[in-house]
């Protein structure tokens, strides 16, 4: 295990930009363990859980589905629409995502450390990366971009989204354009999802397999 090279890719995005795509396609064709922040943040809301509980004291029981599920389509109608509310949601939620990350990728380690590798490659999908401050977790970060038009105009298609809406989530996360500066490889779906798996491709003929 000594001499072998741990590589957390950190992939990130803006909303709509295409990362659920490129974790398909790395766990499909290069079957690449991905730990998803989406899957953390959901699990931290389960019913019964302390996070639910302050949510539900916070805005009360409407925030409730009839099942006593989480209604997420009207915490976002809140949080999207208001700086400090999705600030204070996001100080509940991504301690316990950030946790989950660092026991999941230990066990990630230990059961690639088990095959022939020399390189341990996963993958760590957080749409906010930068914003909640995980960069630490990776030890190299991809962010796939397109243009804020394609951007918007397929987060309306894919959500069922108004311009506004779609706009205001948009605004929500840090620009995109500030993402590719910090990152160490930028992914350009403005195209094909074709062209998109090529760039893919082309950054892995080195991995160690």
């Amino acid at each position: 295990m000594s001499d072998r090279i741990v590589r957390a890719i950190g992939l990130t995005g803006g909303i709509g930009t295409g990362k659920t795509a490129i974790s398909n396609y790395l766990t499909d064709t290069y079957k690449f363990p991905i730990l998803d922040a989406d899957i953390y943040a959901r699990e931290a809301v389960n019913p019964g859980s302390p996070i639910l509980n302050s949510i539900v004291e916070r805005y009360g029981v409407l925030i409730l589905l009839p099942d006593g599920n989480l209604n997420r389509s009207e915490l976002g109608n809140i949080i999207f629409c208001n700086a400090s509310e999705r600030q204070w949601l996001e100080q509940q939620i991504h301690p316990y995502v950030r946790r989950r990350f660092v026991e999941a990728t230990q066990i990630c380690i230990a059961a690639l450390s088990q095959v022939s590798q020399n390189t341990l490659t996963f993958v760590l999908v957080v749409p906010l990366l930068f914003e909640a401050q995980m960069t630490d977790l990776c030890t190299e970060i991809w962010v796939v971009y397109c243009s804020p038009e394609v951007q918007l105009e397929r987060l309306m298609q894919r959500d069922g989204l108004s311009c506004d809406r779609a706009s205001a989530r948009i605004n929500a996360q840090m620009p995109i354009a500030q993402k590719c500066q910090k990152a160490d490889v930028v992914l350009d779906n403005s195209s094909t999802l074709d062209s998109l798996f090529l760039q893919v491709d082309a950054l892995l003929l080195t991995v160690d397999g």
